[in-house]
């Protein structure tokens, strides 16, 4: 089964990606005499004015993190290819990357065997130019139901490299797209024969649990 979905991976201010001083909204490590404050825009403090210029009252913290568009699709029969760029989507570009990653990756990992595609409802997803070319490309499509993240079993590899960002801590967006790209071809095909497996005790938990959240 091909489970191609797009997802943003962001760099967050932890990976110092830039810097904004946000002196109204920072508790300094400093101990000079100062005030405390707490109101509805959270916790203040005022230092005095000969520590005004102390850069240790002060934390660097990125306004607008960095973010990349991922998009790539898995088997059991293994990785797919990985399509990364800045910006958004729509169906327009979807169908391109379809073209350009989902049809090659298909042919190369069913060698011309019978599959199903799956993506989610998203609007490029589900736009009418798209389920006509998938139409015209005769690709057969799960049917899939609103709000299911917890049925797709790429989104167990989202949540794998996301933790794995989070430890590598790039600091620039070519080091972010270096390490999403690393981190992929490094998933193994007995990870994905695990995911794909647990897809009938997925189905299970959530008749069980009439829909609601389940641990997947």
């Amino acid at each position: 089964m091909a489970l191609p979905h797009i997802q943003e991976c962001y760099c967050n201010g932890n990976h110092n990606m830039g810097s904004g001083i946000l002196p109204e909204n920072i508790v300094g490590e400093h101990n000079p005499p100062c005030q405390v404050l707490f109101g509805k825009l959270g916790r203040h403090v005022i230092r005095t004015k000969e520590d005004k210029d102390n850069t240790s009252c002060y934390q660097c913290l990125v306004q607008k993190p960095a973010s990349l568009m991922v998009c790539g699709c898995m088997s059991v029969c293994g990785m797919g290819s990985l399509h990364i760029w800045k910006g958004t989507i729509n169906a327009e570009r979807y169908i391109q990357v379809l073209e350009q990653h989902m049809l090659p990756s298909r042919r190369r990992l069913f060698q011309g065997r019978p599959c199903i595609f799956q993506h989610d409802n998203a609007r490029p997803h589900t736009a009418s130019i798209t389920t006509s070319w998938l139409r015209r490309r005769r690709i057969w499509v799960l049917k899939w139901p609103a709000c299911s993240p917890d049925l797709s079993s790429i989104e167990n590899i989202w949540r794998i490299i996301k933790r794995k960002m989070r430890q590598r801590r790039p600091k620039t967006v070519e080091q972010l797209e270096a390490c999403i790209r690393q981190e992929w071809d490094n998933i193994l095909i007995p990870k994905l024969e695990q995911l794909v497996s647990s897809v009938p005790r997925r189905l299970q938990t959530v008749i069980k649990r009439r829909g609601d959240a389940t641990q997947w």
